[in-house]
């Protein structure tokens, strides 16, 4: 069978590349065709624009790059009925990705399956319609998306599990370096470890790292160690780190939580990630103009949390200093309520738990993988 994927980020490039071995697992004869990243290009096929292409965050620079947003998305149309694929699989990416399902629903008879679902929850809920009308197979890995989908919204789709379960159990399963290997490996010294994972994406660092690089400086007695995002040269990072000695270690961010005694995380995965290596932590989400970005948030947002792991738990675990809040003063003292009060970190970790159990068991791009697979047979 012939598989063509969309992803537009480093996440997405992570989570398509077990999709895509789960399903040779099930197709030896897979063929893969993909707008991805390196870690797909290792499991084989065909890499046709890389996402560092695509990945424009933010008004203004989407703006600015809408020549090249519109030439992509031309080119990958062309691309997909040329090659005539036995399935498109989109990952996330909704701007981009909805929009070819749109071009090839209406006209190919290629099916349309969606890997890791649009957050049209949190806004935009207005893309139901596009997505009821384009889109075959709907794939979840949040569980409380089946209610959304299925009871508000009356539109079937699959809750597969959550690939990020699948990886960090793995690395768990095969990690074996102590803490003081960990120190030793990086030039670190002897102190606890304060994990920084400012975002994945340009703007998110030089949003929020500053602030948190300031108000960890309070602490002495810690290391701040900064999780260098793929695809993000080094140097960038030094604009937002000058009065610093701040290390930054680049593939490695599991081993960094797994030796982090707390975290500052700017949400996305990265936050349930945290949450699964138990690492006590604060969500910081910086945003221009504060005030009317949180009254934005109250009333235009349709959820109450932006973190993974309140979403999940539906209740607040994990702090979330977001717009007006995300401050240094905040920052300053959640991490010292994170770092002095057992208590607190002691609740926080039962939050994990319930998180735990409600993502379901391992398995999830396999259980994926199995039902594309039939689907495609079927077709």
């Amino acid at each position: 069978m012939k598989y063509y994927l969309i992803v537009g980020e480093a996440s997405g490039d992570l989570h398509a590349s077990h999709l895509m071995a789960a399903l040779r697992q099930k197709d030896p004869q897979a063929e893969f065709r993909f707008f991805g990243g390196d870690l797909m290009a290792a499991v084989g096929g065909t890499l046709v624009k890389h996402y560092r292409e695509l990945a424009y965050m933010g008004f203004i620079p989407v703006l600015l790059h809408l020549r090249t947003i519109f030439a992509n998305m031309a080119f990958c149309k062309k691309d997909i009925t040329t090659w005539k694929p036995d399935a498109l699989i989109l990952v996330d990416y909704p701007g981009f990705n909805l929009q070819i399902a749109r071009f090839i629903h209406a006209r190919t008879h290629i099916p349309v399956y969606y890997y890791i679902s649009p957050k049209i929850w949190a806004w935009k809920e207005y893309r139901i319609k596009n997505i009821k009308r384009d889109v075959d197979q709907l794939f979840s890995i949040l569980p409380f998306e089946v209610d959304f989908f299925e009871k508000k919204h009356r539109y079937p789709i699959h809750y597969v599990g959550n690939p990020t379960l699948d990886e960090v159990s793995s690395f768990l399963a095969s990690y074996t370096d102590t803490r003081q290997t960990f120190l030793q490996k990086n030039a670190l010294p002897d102190k606890p470890v304060i994990a920084i994972l400012a975002g994945s994406r340009k703007q998110e660092i030089k949003d929020n790292l500053p602030d948190m690089l300031q108000a960890v400086s309070a602490f002495p007695d810690y290391q701040p160690v900064v999780a260098g995002a793929p695809g993000i040269a080094p140097d960038y990072y030094q604009h937002y780190t000058q009065g610093h000695q701040v290390p930054i270690v680049f593939g490695q961010t599991y081993p960094l939580l797994q030796h982090a005694t707390a975290a500052l995380v700017t949400s996305g995965t990265a936050t349930l990630e945290t949450a699964l290596f138990r690492v006590p932590q604060a969500v910081c989400y910086y945003t221009p103009m504060g005030k009317m970005a949180a009254f934005l948030k109250r009333h235009l947002l349709k959820v109450k949390y932006i973190s993974l792991v309140n979403l999940i738990a539906g209740r607040e675990v994990v702090r979330e200093l977001v717009a007006d809040t995300m401050t240094v003063d905040q920052i300053h003292t959640e991490l010292n309520r994170l770092l002095t009060d057992a208590s607190y970190r002691e609740d926080m970790q039962k939050g994990y738990d319930e998180v735990y159990v409600r993502l379901g068991q391992p398995g999830a791009p396999l259980r994926a993988a199995r039902l594309i697979y039939s689907l495609v047979k079927e077709k």
